[in-house]
């Protein structure tokens, strides 16, 4: 099951809703999807997918190939695969602190596509900078060479709950606008409706599209 163009308008459909009318961006999270449902994807007019990991990315970008594509990592990134990174990915969505915004920002040639992430939900297990040091990781972030900071991301409470996640959602939008960031990236399958009514405008989501992975 590959459901691109169905999501695409269960998203507008929700926007006009709400009476949102700008654009939002769906990032398709492949990990843990084979290749050819990637392919089939594509050719529903999917361009953004997301990665977790440095290695599976690894394996899966050169196999689809497509120059049009736009990939992201999304999910925690290690100092020591920085290097790497920077060859696969357009978009890194999980800088959560100095030490990785310096190790891009040493290895890059060129500019770099970069959000802050943000531990909205203040869950111990879950990656991002806490709230109140968020706006002093972006000042920092924006002074590094060749990282160009579009926006912030968080990933919502578990289990989804309205209150919490928006509460989470809607703190993420005023760091954003406190600090004139234009993307926020907020929502997955459980919870994107939620992120879209605190103002998310880039959501990722996997299930959603891919159904459950094996």
């Amino acid at each position: 099951m590959v459901r691109c163009r169905e999501f695409a308008a269960e998203v507008r459909e929700f926007l006009d809703r709400i009476g949102r009318k700008d654009e939002v961006l769906v990032v398709a999270v492949s990990k843990g999807v084979e290749v050819d449902r990637i392919l089939r994807a594509y050719e529903e007019g999917c361009r953004h997918f997301g990665e977790n990991r440095v290695q599976e990315a690894a394996q899966k970008v050169p196999l689809v190939g497509k120059p049009d594509v736009v990939w992201h990592l999304i999910g925690h990134l290690q100092r020591n695969k920085a290097n790497k990174a920077i060859r696969l990915f357009n978009v890194i969505q999980s800088i959560d602190r100095r030490e990785i915004a310096e190790a891009l920002s040493k290895r890059l040639t060129h500019p770099l596509e970069v959000f802050v992430e943000v531990n909205t939900s203040g869950e111990p297990q879950k990656h991002g900078v806490k709230p109140e040091e968020a706006d002093s990781l972006i000042s920092y972030v924006r002074g590094l060479p060749n990282l160009n900071l579009v926006g912030v991301m968080t990933v919502g409470p578990y289990p989804v709950e309205e209150r919490r996640s928006r509460r989470a959602f809607a703190l993420l939008r005023e760091i954003a606008e406190r600090n004139g960031l234009p993307k926020i990236s907020a929502g997955m399958t459980e919870d994107w409706r939620y992120a879209l009514l605190e103002g998310a405008n880039v959501l990722r989501i996997g299930r959603g599209i891919f159904g459950s992975r094996k």
